[in-house]
C-alpha cells in the first residue's frame, strides 16, 4: 500500500509537469528492441529514437520508473547446456560452431548476450543415453568414489563450456542433477527410487568431487541444486527426494561436506514446480538446513508465479531462482506468441523477486532430439534447432534476449508501475480555472512490464502487449516523459 501510494504521488507530480523542473542534465533518448507476433520483427532494433521531454499530453497509461525503489540483484539470464545440445555443437564444424556462440553468448550488438548458464550434473532426460560419473557393474559400489570420472563430459559438455568462457569469463553456472548413480539408489535404476541412507555421505562426495574436477578444467560452478524435480520420477533419469530426506541430506551431510572442503558454491532447494512452496519453506524451517542453504529454485509447469513473492515475504533472507521452463512454438508457424512468454518469464518471474530466468534446453535438433527413451522429452524444442552447421533461432531465444542483452549481471530490479497500480489522475475545474481535482483508482490498463537499473547507470523496460489492439502508453522518467506506441502481441526493451 507504501508503494502504491509512492508511485501514485508520482502521477500526481507528472500531472504538474510544466511547474515541476526536471532534473539538470542532457535528455536521454530511448533505444528500442522490438519483437511482432508475425515475425515482421524479432529482437530488433527500430531506427527511431524516442526522446523524453516535458510534454505529457500522451494517450494511454503512464508507466513511472521509480529509481528509488529497489529490489533484488539481477544474476542473468539463459538456457541449459544439457549434454544433447553440447552433443550437437560439437558434430557442427569449429567455424559454425563459434558462429552459433557467438550469437548465443558474445556481448555485442548483434547477440543475445546469455548470461547465465544451467549444466546437468551427469546426464538428463536430453542426453542420447544415461551416464553418471561413476558408473559401475550390477552389485558393485564405489563408496569412496576412487572411480569418479567426468569421462562423457570431456567429450561434449566441457569443450563447449571453455567456447562460452572465451566469450563471457564471468558467466554465472549453476549445476543440476537429475540422478544418484544407480547403485547408490534404492531400486538400483537410474529412473526413480531414492538415495540409500548408507549413500548419503558418498552421494555429497559425488557433489564435492565434480565442482572441484569442473574447476580443474576452468570452469567454475556458482551454485548447485540438490535435484532436479524432486517431486517427478517419470523421467529418465530422475529420483525422488521428499522434505525430510533431502533436510537430512544437506544438514547432515552436503553442507558440512562443502564447508570441510571450501566449497563457496551455493546450495539451491527444491528445484521443481510453483504449486509446491510448501517444500522449500519446510526445509527452511529448519535452522540447520538454512543454515547451508542461499535460496530456492523454482519451474512453472504448475502453479503460479506468486508463489516465489510468497516466499520472499516468508524468508526475504534466502534468494530466489527461476531453474528451468520449456518454451516451445511450432517452427512453421508464420506467427509467434512472444508476449504471452515475456510476460510470463521474464516480467512475471522478476517481478516476484527471482534473481535469474533460465530456460530448458539451448539446443535442439529438427526433431527435438537427441533425449533419452522411456522417459524423454521428446518435444523439448531448444532455443536454437541445429541442423548440421546450420542453426534457426526459436521462441525461446528471443524471450531470453529481450532481457539478456542488457540486464546483464549486477542489475537492480527497480519501481514501475504495473497492472492494476493505483494511479491519480488530476484535472482542472472546468468553471474555476487554476484549481485542479484529484481522483485516485486502479489502471487496469497498464501493459506488463518491468525495469531494471544495469551496472553501467542504464535504465531497461522491459514491456509487453498481451492485448488485441495497439497500445500507447508514456514512460515516466525523472519527470520527463517518452511517449510509446506498441503492436498487439509485441514485445519492447526501451533502453536509456
Amino acid at each position: 500500500m507504501i508503494r502504491s501510494f509512492v508511485i501514485a504521488i508520482l502521477v500526481v507530480l507528472a500531472s504538474f509537469a510544466p511547474l515541476v523542473p526536471a532534473q539538470s542534465g542532457a535528455t536521454p533518448t530511448v533505444e528500442q528492441w522490438v519483437s511482432r507476433p508475425d515475425k515482421s520483427a524479432l529482437f530488433m532494433r527500430q531506427t527511431e529514437t524516442l526522446a523524453f521531454s516535458s510534454d505529457n499530453r500522451g494517450r494511454g497509461p503512464t508507466i513511472v520508473i521509480d529509481e528509488q525503489m529497489q529490489m533484488q540483484s539481477i544474476d542473468g539470464f539463459g538456457f541449459a547446456l544439457t549434454g544433447g545440445s553440447a552433443e550437437l555443437m560439437m558434430k557442427m564444424t569449429p567455424a559454425a560452431r563459434a558462429g552459433l556462440l557467438d550469437d548465443l553468448f558474445k556481448i555485442d550488438n548483434n547477440s543475445a548476450g546469455v548470461s547465465c548458464i544451467r549444466l546437468t550434473i551427469g546426464a538428463s532426460d536430453l542426453n542420447s543415453f544415461v551416464f553418471s560419473y561413476d558408473d559401475l557393474p550390477q552389485g558393485e559400489s564405489d563408496f569412496e568414489l576412487k572411480r569418479f570420472s567426468l569421462a562423457q563430459d570431456l567429450k561434449d559438455v566441457i569443450p563447449v563450456m571453455r567456447e562460452i568462457l572465451k566469450l563471457n569469463p564471468s558467466i554465472r553456472i549453476l549445476g543440476s542433477p537429475w540422478s544418484a548413480p544407480a547403485w547408490m539408489k534404492t531400486n538400483n535404476n537410474v529412473r526413480g527410487g531414492a538415495l540409500k541412507k548408507e549413500c548419503y555421505g558418498s552421494y555429497a562426495l559425488y557433489f564435492v568431487k565434480y565442482i572441484q574436477a569442473m574447476k580443474a578444467e576452468g570452469i567454475t560452478i556458482d551454485a548447485v541444486t540438490v535435484q532436479n524435480e524432486p517431486l517427478n520420477s517419470r523421467n529418465t533419469p530422475s529420483m525422488q527426494w521428499y522434505v525430510e530426506q533431502e533436510a537430512e541430506f544437506i544438514k547432515g551431510h552436503l553442507g558440512p561436506a562443502f564447508a570441510r572442503s571450501g566449497i563457496t558454491a551455493k546450495i539451491v532447494l527444491f528445484d521443481h514446480n510453483l504449486d509446491r512452496p510448501d517444500y522449500p519453506l519446510a526445509l527452511l524451517n529448519d535452522p540447520a538446513v538454512a543454515a547451508y542453504v542461499d535460496g530456492s529454485g523454482f519451474h512453472h509447469y504448475g502453479g503460479e508465479m506468486s508463489a516465489m513473492s510468497t516466499m520472499h515475504a516468508a524468508r526475504p533472507d534466502k534468494n530466489l531462482y527461476f531453474t528451468e521452463q520449456m518454451v516451445i512454438e511450432n517452427p512453421k508457424s508464420d506467427t509467434t506468441n512472444i508476449a504471452e512468454q515475456v510476460k510470463r518469464l521474464i516480467v512475471g518471474a522478476t517481478r516476484n523477486w527471482s534473481r535469474n530466468v533460465i530456460l530448458w534446453n539451448v539446443a535442439a535438433d529438427p526433431n527435438d532430439d537427441p533425449h533419452t527413451d522411456n522417459g524423454g522429452c521428446p518435444m523439448c524444442q531448444g532455443a536454437v534447432t541445429i541442423d548440421g552447421d546450420r542453426f534457426t533461432r526459436n521462441l525461446a531465444y528471443y524471450v531470453v534476449a529481450h532481457a539478456s542483452k542488457f540486464v546483464r549481471p549486477g542489475s537492480i530490479r527497480i519501481g514501475s508501475t504495473g497492472p492494476g497500480g493505483r494511479v491519480v489522475s488530476v484535472t482542472q475545474d472546468e468553471e474555476r480555472p487554476g484549481t485542479f481535482r484529484v481522483a485516485e483508482y486502479e489502471n487496469p490498463d497498464i501493459l506488463p512490464n518491468v525495469a531494471f537499473k544495469t551496472p553501467d547507470g542504464k535504465t531497461v523496460l522491459v514491456a509487453a502487449n498481451d492485448s488485441w489492439d495497439v497500445r500507447s502508453f508514456t514512460i515516466q522518467y525523472r519527470g520527463r516523459f517518452a511517449q510509446v506506441r506498441l503492436q498487439p502481441g509485441a514485445v519492447g526493451t526501451y533502453v536509456w
